[in-house]
């Protein structure tokens, strides 16, 4: 973009900013390279609350990162720890050094599995308070080495401003005001349809992902084949199998963390058809999921987006998802994987592996070409 169309987009922003300003709030949602602002205005285009979700995320999982680092050292070397910090390192202190380091540990699990990670920063504030009060005290003993504590106690103080900052982002954040009926939440999702918004009273969202990507194929074959739950283990790698029991109820079955296998109810919640498919597990299910996939006609005739949004509670709780992650098995990386192998399934009818082998649960290798109509309805 050039200098000329960047202003004359800036002047077409501010015309529009004073035709919209006496009409009442507005909620303005501005996107580019992988950032995101919003801001809630009032009548007179006073700015009411502003903060930049590119900021407050990323600093939230660096925070929990560096807990859970933390942690582990100060619970596999207390006494290493004590001594660089300047305390003698007898046997209560290094008590003291472990029982930090499970706080520690446990701040960090919260603040990366949460979808809402406030809470868990706010505690990482508390245990920063204890962590400098303790440090005062040893200031002042003659047993401590008073340049290394000083060192540690600022150190710890400009940790505390950190997390500080992050409580008030993310507390600003999930207490944006709603607006043109719908919340910040859905807004800072990309716009959720009502579809997912259902899902919301039964599901906590521990996790969230939300993925698109252009199939070159119709919508109508795409939600064809996808409507036919039986199709999903193709390209869904963690789904071992899903049994259709009825026009709207189905089992599914699925690999777990830790090698564990779980199994649940579903039932459609919302069947547009070429448009919407939206599903969650039954009421008390073990595995508490949601998710939806949408299919739009791509511009240009150049095949269909499809966006996929899932949103469950891992089984084995927070601490079975950060094991998952650290172990590789990222929901977000995971599902665009599927979605790719979705595409192939789609577009040729086999899954090309990176070992240049072929493989298919259920389609027949072959040469590439697309599924048979029969395997589009669930031959």
């Amino acid at each position: 973009m050039t200098i000329r169309q960047m202003q004359q987009t800036d002047e077409l922003r501010n015309t529009q900013s004073l035709q919209q300003g006496a009409s009442g709030p507005r909620y303005d949602r501005r996107e580019g390279d992988g950032w995101q602002q919003s801001r809630f205005s009032n009548g007179n285009g006073r700015q009411q609350g502003s903060f930049s979700n590119g900021n407050a995320q990323p600093l939230s999982k660096a925070l929990g990162w560096f807990s859970i680092g933390l942690g582990l050292a100060q619970l596999a070397a207390p006494e290493r720890v004590a001594e660089w910090i300047g305390i003698r390192p007898d046997e209560d202190t290094q008590a003291v050094v472990r029982a930090v380091g499970v706080r520690e540990i446990a701040s960090g699990i919260g603040i990366l599995t949460q979808a809402q990670p406030v809470g868990w920063v706010k505690a990482r504030v508390g245990g920063d308070v204890m962590d400098l009060t303790l440090l005062g005290g040893a200031l002042s003993s003659d047993r401590a080495r008073q340049d290394r504590v000083a060192i540690a106690l600022a150190a710890v103080a400009g940790i505390t401003a950190l997390d500080v900052l992050c409580t008030q982002q993310l507390t600003q954040q999930q207490d944006q005001p709603q607006s043109n009926g719908q919340s910040f939440r859905n807004a800072q999702l990309g716009g959720s349809t009502g579809a997912m918004t259902a899902m919301a009273p039964q599901v906590s969202g521990n996790i969230h992902v939300k993925k698109s990507l252009t199939v070159n194929r119709s919508p109508e074959e795409l939600y064809q084949f996808w409507h036919n739950f039986e199709h999903l283990p193709q390209f869904m790698t963690h789904l071992e199998s899903v049994q259709v029991m009825g026009e709207r109820q189905s089992h599914w079955k699925a690999k777990a963390p830790l090698g564990m296998t779980v199994e649940w109810d579903a039932e459609i919640t919302d069947d547009q058809p070429n448009e919407l498919i939206a599903w969650r597990a039954v009421e008390n299910a073990d595995v508490k999921n949601a998710g939806s996939v949408r299919f739009q006609r791509a511009p240009g005739g150049r095949g269909t987006m499809v966006t996929v949004e899932l949103q469950y509670d891992p089984p084995g709780g927070v601490i079975a998802a950060t094991i998952a992650k650290l172990f590789g098995e990222e929901p977000q990386q995971q599902v665009s994987d599927d979605l790719r192998i979705f595409k192939q399934v789609m577009e040729t009818g086999e899954i090309v592996r990176s070992d240049g082998s072929l493989w298919g649960p259920t389609l027949k290798q072959r040469p590439a070409q697309p599924p048979t109509a029969e395997e589009l309805m669930g031959g």
